[in-house]
């Protein structure tokens, strides 16, 4: 029961993902982050099966990494998607991962972006996105609410709303969600929504 979404406002984007980590009936974990800084100006949120999801967003952040390292200059937002898409066309042929991915960055020249890629290696620069259970409530959420001006406060409204949505009307919705922003000042962590802790944490 994964949801995963994300959207772009006035000089930023943002991505919201549950942190639950589930397999069957079981629920392993609620402290999941599935949402990767892949360098200074750059997200990646991921949803699918967690092994794929993890050594796949892994791969990615490190190759970034190397081609930051090796030329001098970073990858733009663009760029990373395209790379990322091609990693996963390549896979799809021999042995494909189950993983959807919403690519958030920000670029000086170009501002803030998002990015759907999902995995059959479509591609699309999108306003708002989301994938897995919790897409159907909060698509319909951000299409009723979104607006591409959209500030910090009113696009963390709009978050809050899917994740009560989510909470509300989905049958196992995840209790625990993580948001993230990327600007002008970098990619970060902004907040959790939590209903329910861990019990090392409630005991700390």
């Amino acid at each position: 029961m994964e949801c995963v979404f994300g959207l772009v406002g006035e000089g930023f984007s943002i991505v919201a993902a549950d942190t639950s980590a589930v397999h069957s009936i079981l629920v392993h974990k609620s402290n999941e982050d599935k949402i990767m800084v892949l360098d200074s100006h750059k997200l990646i949120a991921a949803s699918g099966e967690p092994g794929d999801r993890v050594q796949f967003t892994e791969y990615i952040q490190k190759n970034v990494a190397l081609y930051h390292f090796r030329n001098g200059i970073p990858l733009t937002t663009a760029a990373a998607a395209n790379f990322t898409r091609g990693e996963l066309a390549t896979a799809l042929r021999k042995n494909p991962y189950f993983v959807n991915i919403l690519l958030a960055g920000y670029d000086k020249e170009t501002g803030p972006s998002l990015y759907y890629i999902d995995y059959i290696a479509t591609l699309h620069k999108v306003d708002k996105g989301a994938f897995g259970y919790g897409s159907y409530f909060s698509l319909a959420t951000m299409d009723r609410h979104y607006h591409s001006r959209m500030s910090v406060e009113e696009a963390i409204e709009l978050v809050d709303k899917c994740i009560i949505e989510i909470r509300s009307r989905l049958v196992v919705a995840p209790p625990n969600f993580v948001i993230k922003i990327v600007d002008k000042d970098g990619a970060r962590e902004y907040a959790w929504r939590e209903t329910v802790k861990e019990a090392a944490d409630a005991s700390a």
